[in-house]
């Protein structure tokens, strides 16, 4: 029997705008994922095959995801195809699940018929930002009641669905920002990826950035916003993950300017982590506690100390850990923080 609690295996595919409507001012998606053409159901097949052929965790799931472009906008017989590849190792029970990642208004009864027969099991809605202002000014295509609609008929299907978002569009703000993921928790989404604005040769934005028509949100501004962002989908159990673009050689190569980072969602669970720690020490040496025990994960040192040490600075000048004993523990749950 797999257990559900491991992450699974995801094996992704891409299929960089084909499928896809419109072209968003920040996209460039053959630049983010390196990949130039849309795969085949062939390349399909023999890859699921090669992966079966690995030493794996038999506790952890596999599953096939397809990446980039708007799959639900392919044409349907296309569709059929690439799902068709997948089927011979669903009904096997190989692979146990496929995911996929589609815009709001590429959906309808037809479409989540056809996801339903060929077994897959989460969609990924690009929500980008529930403002109608920054979607107009991205170029998006779509409004936010087509995403709550998109949201209500993948849900009635029974169909597990996912939101991304993106924080740092053009005309963009904090509230906005925050507004949208609120509304996105209104949507109730299994799961959510939250991305920085980055300016992508080759894109509508990079025109509009070298025009000085558009600025980038700062580092500091964009971990600060996507960590409130994180507090909130917490405090709803709502699994946020990612949180960032996946790091690579054609994703650098194609930046022009923006938050990047190669480890940006550490960034964030690291300045949440610091705010932990500070309540902690706050309600320990506040109430006049002596001889203080700070508790951690062995595997929660980088975050307690943060980059470059900042955390451990901060909390060092401020004078929080000022008679604390910091002990890393084995047994200490990761992300938890325990003061004795």
């Amino acid at each position: 029997m797999v257990d559900s609690n491991f992450a699974p295996y995801i094996l992704p595919f891409f299929i960089p705008h084909v499928g896809c409507p419109h072209q968003c001012v920040f996209c460039n998606q053959h630049g983010i994922a390196g990949v130039g053409q849309a795969v085949t159901p062939a390349q399909i097949s023999q890859e699921i095959k090669k992966m079966l052929q690995r030493p794996r965790d038999h506790n952890r799931t596999v599953q096939v995801a397809f990446y980039g472009g708007s799959f639900t906008g392919l044409d349907l017989s296309y569709q059929r195809n690439l799902l068709g590849a997948v089927s011979p190792f669903i009904r096997s029970g190989q692979v146990q699940g496929i995911r996929l990642s589609t815009r709001p208004d590429c959906l309808d009864g037809e479409r989540i018929s056809l996801l339903l027969e060929y077994g897959v099991s989460l969609v990924e809605i690009g929500v980008q930002s529930l403002a109608g202002e920054v979607l107009q000014a991205s170029g998006r295509g779509h409004s936010p009641e087509q995403v709550s609609r998109a949201f209500s008929l993948l849900k009635e299907s029974g169909l597990r669905v996912g939101g991304q978002l993106m924080v740092g569009l053009p005309g963009d703000t904090r509230r906005r920002s925050i507004d949208s993921c609120l509304g996105l928790i209104v949507l109730k989404p299994d799961c959510v990826r939250i991305y920085p604005t980055l300016v992508m040769v080759q894109t509508p934005l990079a025109d509009l950035y070298q025009a000085g028509l558009f600025k980038p949100w700062s580092l500091t501004k964009t971990v600060v916003v996507v960590a409130r962002m994180k507090e909130m989908l917490d405090h709803e159990s709502i699994p946020v993950i990612r949180m960032g673009l996946q790091a690579g050689e054609s994703l650098h190569e194609n930046i022009i300017a923006g938050p990047y980072h190669p480890a940006f969602g550490e960034l964030v669970l690291s300045r949440l982590f610091f705010k932990q720690v500070r309540r902690a020490l706050f309600e320990a040496v506040g109430s006049g506690k002596k001889g203080v025990r700070l508790i951690l994960s062995f595997r929660d040192q980088s975050l307690f100390m943060g980059l470059k040490k900042e955390n451990y600075l901060r909390l060092q000048a401020g004078g929080w850990l000022q008679d604390v004993e910091v002990c890393f523990s084995e047994t200490q749950p990761r992300f938890k923080v325990a003061v004795a």
